[in-house]
């Protein structure tokens, strides 16, 4: 729902539910796919069960993208990487909450674990639970200088004055909710400020602009930002 509800589906009364060849047939060719693979956390899967699953996937990928724009991304650890050894056409991210919670498998448990994950399986970067990131923005610089990618999910997306917090530290993507409401809120920031602030986030925009984000913004910097959702970081 627009709302975010979410409500029970029942095939029966509702619809069938769409397949993934569908959405590649119905869906414009201007919109990409950020295909995820999902695995039940409980269980422990052997790399053959993974890769009968996948591989499915990939079939309909390979038949009928078109060019469409795609990466594919897990929380599974062995999955994120059995899918980056079945197919090199397609970038692949590590989903990971950062360590809100703790998982038997410690791959799953910290950022640091996700960069040593990537870099070992040759994936191209990492999809953060947004809290890990603002709680300790020094690792944006450390994935980065281990040329990964890195983008972030979660509810907190869904606030612009997050949003745009990120994109001054260099958060490459963010996943979020509202799509058109969020890209058009972020474009109108500089307008909604407070006085105080304004001429600092324009100075801060145009260098931003001219260096074309290069050069991480300072501590000074982004503490201003955090200053700005306290509340919202630190819930």
């Amino acid at each position: 729902m627009k709302d975010g509800r979410i409500f029970e589906w029942k095939v029966e009364e509702d619809d069938r539910l769409c397949t993934l060849q569908d959405v590649f047939e119905n869906v414009s060719q201007s919109v990409g796919f950020n295909i995820e693979f999902k695995f039940d956390d409980k269980r422990n899967y052997k790399d053959e069960e993974l890769v009968r699953v996948i591989r499915a996937a990939l079939q309909v990928v390979f038949k009928y993208t078109k060019g469409r724009r795609i990466m594919f991304s897990s929380f599974q650890p062995d999955a994120a990487q059995l899918i980056r050894k079945e197919q090199t056409a397609y970038p692949v991210f590590f989903l990971t909450n950062g360590g809100s919670e703790i998982y038997p498998d410690i791959r799953r448990n910290s950022l640091d674990e996700a960069i040593k994950l990537c870099l070992e399986g040759g994936l191209q970067g990492i999809v953060s639970e947004v809290k890990a990131i603002l709680r300790n923005p020094r690792m944006i610089a450390k994935i980065k200088e281990s040329n990964l990618s890195l983008m972030t999910y979660g509810q907190l997306n869904n606030e612009k004055e997050v949003v745009y917090l990120q994109y001054m530290m260099g958060v490459d993507g963010v996943i979020v909710d509202f799509v058109e409401q969020i890209t058009s809120a972020v474009a109108q920031f500089s307008k909604q400020v407070h006085h105080d602030g304004k001429e600092h986030l324009l100075l801060l925009e145009k260098r931003l602009l001219s260096e074309q984000r290069i050069t991480p913004c300072s501590e000074d910097e982004i503490s201003y930002f955090r200053n700005l959702v306290p509340e919202l970081i630190h819930s």
